[in-house]
């Protein structure tokens, strides 16, 4: 089968033939229908040596819907032609955290040499993957591929973050969304379906506050100087409740912080490498907390597939075939995507 691999660290991915894998075990063998390309892609593909625990090769790809193919004979809980979205992080199976479907903070993350599928382990950008467990997979119905395979991440890393902020976000709250990308954009949607929260967007392009204004924003700004003056006025003078801040670097830290109110939450989601110092008395707001969610659990992962089936969220998509695997690559690194890009099986 074709499968798109990382075979060298720093290097593009390549597109090769792979032998196609047989469940043994508990494994369930998934063929894939669709499979999301995310920033932690590009971030797994330009790490230097040594950078990650992975060993290469491997099938890049971790957010992934398709359909059970075969079963391993001690597979369980599910059947042949069920239609799956693959819950992503991968942990070791064993702590009380894996076994709450919480891989997401497994005890033993630091000493896996993976993280999850396309992290480490083979993934779904080929035409079928290799499941080491049923319990990593969810029912998604007849729910389209295309709409499923996000929602493993960029749908579940957001749903996990507002979860984690749900009990400040009461009616006459505002919420600033900064970034509205594949995640920032069904984060506008989650809150406005899971709280009464009025939602502010940011970003530096035109193109994502439309985005932004057709997820349900209340309104929309561009990065200017003046930013923090505006959201702090459309937020009634006081300022944000809570920031989501799905870029991450320095200058959209620095904003977050600077349009907090006293007691705001700030759950920094992006990985742009940026800093904020933290320091008693400084400039940060008396009160301030901040979380940094990782992904989500599988629980959450269940209920955000309900929302979608249930129409309250919808993911904005580029499809791709997979073998223009590096056309989406190169419009991802570019800011060139729409939403969310999503490869499908030639």
């Amino acid at each position: 089968m074709r499968a798109l691999r990382l075979t060298a660290w720093g290097e593009p991915p390549t597109q090769t033939e792979v032998e196609q894998p047989v469940p043994h075990g508990a494994e369930v063998l998934v063929r894939v229908e669709a499979t999301g390309l995310c920033h932690s892609d590009l971030h797994v593909i330009d790490a230097p040596p040594g950078a990650l625990p992975y060993r290469l090769p491997f099938t890049l790809g971790h957010e992934v819907a398709g359909r059970t193919l075969a079963l391993g004979p001690d597979a369980d809980g599910v059947a042949v032609g069920d239609r799956v979205v693959l819950y992503g992080p991968w942990g070791c199976g064993a702590c009380d955290r894996c076994a709450a479907g919480r891989d997401n903070y497994c005890d033993r993350r630091d000493t896996l040499a993976w993280h999850g599928a396309g992290l480490g382990r083979d993934g779904g950008m080929a035409e079928c993957v290799l499941v080491p467990s049923a319990r990593h997979l969810v029912p998604i119905g007849d729910l389209p591929a295309d709409q499923a395979a996000p929602l493993s991440d960029a749908g579940l890393t957001s749903y996990h973050a507002v979860a984690g902020l749900r009990h400040a976000l009461e009616e006459g709250t505002t919420t600033v969304v900064i970034g509205v990308g594949g995640l920032g954009h069904l984060a506008v949607q989650i809150l406005r379906a899971t709280t009464p929260s009025r939602v502010l967007a940011v970003d530096v392009r035109e193109e994502a506050l439309a985005l932004a204004d057709r997820s349900g924003a209340d309104f929309g700004t561009l990065v200017r100087a003046d930013t923090a003056d505006v959201l702090r006025k459309r937020s009634g003078g006081t300022g944000a409740d809570a920031v989501l801040d799905f870029v991450g670097t320095t200058q959209t830290l620095e904003l977050a912080a600077g349009i907090l109110r006293p007691g705001g939450e700030l759950a920094v989601v992006g990985s742009g490498g940026g800093r904020l110092t933290v320091s008693k008395p400084g400039v940060l707001p008396p009160g301030f907390r901040l979380s940094l969610p990782f992904w989500g659990t599988h629980p959450e992962l269940a209920e955000v597939v309900a929302l979608a089936q249930s129409g309250a969220i919808h993911v904005e998509t580029e499809q791709f075939p997979l073998s223009a695997a590096p056309e989406a690559i190169g419009r991802l690194r570019r800011g060139r995507v729409r939403g969310r890009a999503v490869l499908v099986p030639d």
